[in-house]
C-alpha cells in the first residue's frame, strides 16, 4: 500500500510496484491526450503562446481539463486562444514531473513544489478518468452493485484509489 506522509522539508512518497506502474500507464495516456494541435502558421503566435485556431474541444475529456471561461462563444474562444497552450504547458510539465520523480517500490522524497505538481497530475487523471466513467455523486453505490467482471470495475478501482492518493497528499502538504 502507498506511504504518504511530511518528513521535514518534504513529502516522503512511497509507492507499490503495481501502484506506480498505474500512474505512470495514465499519466502517460494524459500526456498523449494533452498533445496540442500543430499551430505552424504563425510563429511568434505560437511562440508566445497563441492559438490562431482555438476551440471547444470536441472530446469530453479536454473540454472538461479546459472548460470554457465565458458564456459567450467569442468570448470563450478569445480566452482560450490566449491561455489554453499556457495550460496544456502546465498539465505536461505536472505529469513530466510525475513520471520523472516516480520510483516503484521505493521511497522519494518530494519537495513541495513538485508534490504540487503531484496533486495538479493527480487531479487531471482524475478528471479524465471521471468523465470517460461519467463519475457521479452516486457512483460508490453503483460501485457497490456492480459485477467485478464489469470492464469498468478497474477503473473504478482506480479512480477511487487516486483519489485516495491525492487526499493522503494533501493532508500531507497542509
Amino acid at each position: 500500500m502507498s506511504e504518504v506522509r511530511r518528513e521535514g522539508e518534504g513529502i516522503r512518497l512511497r509507492l507499490e510496484v503495481e501502484e506506480a506502474a498505474l500512474v505512470r500507464a495514465l499519466t502517460e495516456q494524459m500526456l498523449m491526450l494533452l498533445e496540442g494541435p500543430d499551430e505552424a502558421a504563425d510563429p511568434l503566435a505560437a511562440a508566445l503562446g497563441i492559438s490562431e485556431n482555438a476551440a471547444r474541444p470536441d472530446d469530453p475529456v479536454l473540454a472538461r481539463l479546459f472548460p470554457d471561461a465565458y458564456a459567450d462563444d467569442e468570448a470563450a474562444r478569445e480566452f482560450r486562444r490566449y491561455t489554453e497552450a499556457g495550460l496544456r504547458d502546465g498539465k505536461r510539465e505536472a505529469a513530466g514531473i510525475v513520471l520523472s520523480t516516480l520510483r516503484p517500490g521505493e521511497d522519494v522524497l518530494l519537495d513541495d513544489e513538485q508534490a504540487q505538481a503531484w496533486l495538479r497530475a493527480l487531479n487531471d487523471v482524475r478528471l479524465a478518468l471521471g468523465t470517460r466513467l461519467d463519475i457521479t455523486e452516486e457512483w460508490y453505490d453503483e460501485v457497490a452493485e456492480m459485477d467485478p467482471d464489469d470492464p469498468r470495475f478497474p477503473l473504478y478501482t482506480a479512480y477511487d484509489w487516486l483519489t485516495m492518493l491525492q487526499e493522503h497528499l494533501v493532508r500531507a502538504l497542509w
